[in-house]
Formats: C-alpha cells, sequence, structure tokens
C-alpha cells in the first residue's frame, strides 16, 4: 500500500434508514452532560433535543441550548395538550420532551441525544421501544460523586445533598438500560459510547433503504467477461 491509497477514505454507499434516540442518564454529577456535550461536538449526524423545564437557569446554561427555560403554567398546558413526548418530576422541577422535532428528525434519518432522568427514559422505551437504544453512565464511586457534585460549583450545599440523596434510588434503575457505563475515564466511557452509537446505526432494523438495495444487487447483471 502507497502514501495515496493510505491516506485515501474509504467510500460508504448511503443507505436510507430511521434515525435513533439515544437516550444517556446518570444521577447528577456522574458526568453525562460532559459526555452527550462532546458526542455534539464530534459527531455532526446526532441533534440534542432540548427538554423544558421549570428549573432555573444556572449560570453556563444558554436558552434553548442546554433547555427551554419555562413556568409552572406553560408547563402544565404542554402536557395536557400531549405536545411532550415524556415528562417527569426531579428534585422538585419538571422536564418534558417536544414531541414535533424528534418526530421531524427520526423521519429525515437524523439521531435525536436525550439527556434525561429514569422517568423520562421509561416513558420513551414504553411508547417507541424500537427507536430508543439507552445508555446509563455511573460514577466509580459515591464518594467520587459527591466530589464532582462540588467541583462543579453551581448548586448550593441543600441541592447537593437532595441530589445525593436522590442517587441511589437513580441508580437502582441501571438495569432498565441497554448499555451500562462506567465513568472512572472520561475518555473511556466516551470511546465506549461512540462505539455502541456506531453499532447501532448499522442495525438491520433500523436501515430501511436496505431493501431497495439488495433488491438493486439481485437484479444486477454481471459483465462477463
Amino acid at each position: 500500500m502507497n502514501a495515496a491509497t493510505a491516506t485515501t477514505p474509504a467510500k460508504t454507499i448511503p443507505i436510507a434508514r430511521r434515525g435513533l434516540m439515544l437516550v444517556i442518564s446518570s444521577p447528577s454529577g456522574a458526568g453525562k452532560s460532559t459526555i452527550a456535550r462532546t458526542l455534539l461536538e464530534t459527531d455532526k449526524g446526532i441533534g440534542l433535543s432540548v427538554s423544558v423545564t421549570t428549573r432555573p437557569r444556572r449560570p453556563s446554561e444558554i436558552e434553548g441550548v442546554h433547555y427551554d427555560f419555562v413556568t409552572k403554567p406553560q408547563f402544565e398546558r404542554l402536557r395536557d395538550s400531549d405536545a411532550l413526548l415524556e415528562w417527569a418530576e426531579v428534585h422538585g422541577n419538571f422536564y418534558g420532551t417536544p414531541r414535533e422535532p424528534v418526530e421531524i428528525a427520526m423521519s429525515e434519518g437524523r439521531d435525536m441525544l436525550f439527556d434525561i432522568d429514569w422517568q423520562g427514559a421509561q416513558q420513551l422505551q414504553d411508547k417507541m421501544a424500537a427507536d430508543v437504544v439507552s445508555i446509563f453512565v455511573l460514577p466509580p464511586t459515591m464518594t467520587e460523586l459527591q466530589s464532582r457534585l462540588h467541583r462543579r460549583a453551581e448548586d448550593t450545599e441543600e441541592v447537593i445533598r437532595t441530589r445525593l440523596a436522590n442517587s441511589r434510588s437513580e441508580i437502582a434503575h441501571w438495569g432498565e438500560y441497554d448499555y451500562v457505563i462506567i465513568n472512572d475515564d472520561l475518555t473511556a466511557a466516551f470511546d465506549a459510547i461512540q462505539s455502541i452509537v456506531k453499532a447501532e446505526r448499522l442495525r438491520r432494523d433500523r436501515r430501511h433503504g436496505m431493501f431497495d438495495f439488495v433488491r438493486k444487487l439481485l437484479d444486477e447483471e454481471p459483465v462477463l467477461k
């Protein structure tokens, strides 16, 4: 193999497929938001499903990028009109996933990332099981989880205590997910999730365009020499 051949990228035959719903959950501080942000930065084939929430905006968060921040009455109107695919109350605040942008993206073959808790993941699994790929991120130890929450320096001590108290019940749902990653090394955890995404995109039942490809393949008459 010469140098020119070695640097030539491999060609990939485009096959139409339905987008997947990539769900990443974890207790607060386990690293799911960092992993999700890195995944969005490195894989342009994935879009973020922006949730609506009644939680106050943190200093580092941008309206319409991290969340759409709404009032409780606004959230209730969305929920009651069936405009949300899923919703949950977490730490005294409401979170939900708008239905329309997700359905449009899926039909166009675009993947959507959901940074949601186990309650939302369960609702998506109930409604759209064939489209969901769920990943649960665990901390290496509870001591490290507590340290990460303090290093984040975005929540009050009372909020941190609440998150730590709720983390055990959240972790108890790890067995409901397709994949489980222990985030003791961020790079290794991210690499594992990238591998999951690549494999799930190749699943036969998601690649509806494969039917046409195989039909054309079998109809093709080879040229005899």
